[in-house]
């Protein structure tokens, strides 16, 4: 078992646009755009997805309370699948649109994935803990719009 607790990332910004370089800069809270619940697929899986927004822009996946089985070669995918509930959901993932942002970090605990700045959301409505070993899905949690 790994466990890792990363915090959200924090971006500062110039408390005004005409703030000098060394004017001291205020944290922005950050946005999270949309969210869902862990469910288990082939391995018990359960946590919290968030896509959060940052004040600099860039976006990230935010995995809270994560707590799955480990295994080999696990990804962490934004995906279009729908999320299925029992066997039927454990083998969609990889069957339309996927975007990979690498390795699973840890099987417990809080963790964020950066977001590449291309990436159009619109579509990508699920994320899945994907085993790229056995082509199954340990858990998944269907995004909604926050």
């Amino acid at each position: 078992n790994i466990t890792v607790d990363e915090a959200l990332p924090t971006v500062s910004v110039p408390t005004s646009a005409s703030s000098s370089p060394a004017a001291p800069a205020e944290p922005l809270e950050p946005t999270v755009l949309a969210a869902g619940a862990f469910i288990s697929h082939e391995h018990g899986t359960s946590g919290t997805a968030r896509i959060v927004a940052l004040a600099d822009g860039s976006r990230v996946l935010r995995l809270e309370r994560l707590d799955t089985d480990n295994g080999p070669d696990l990804k962490v995918w934004l995906t279009d699948a729908p999320v299925i509930d029992g066997p039927a959901g454990w083998l969609v993932f990889d069957d339309g649109d996927y975007v990979d942002l690498g390795s699973l970090k840890g099987n417990r605990g809080n963790q964020n994935y950066p977001i590449p700045a291309g990436v159009d959301l619109s579509d990508l409505t699920s994320v899945t803990i994907w085993c790229d070993r056995f082509s199954v899905s340990f858990g998944a949690a269907a995004l909604v719009e926050a």
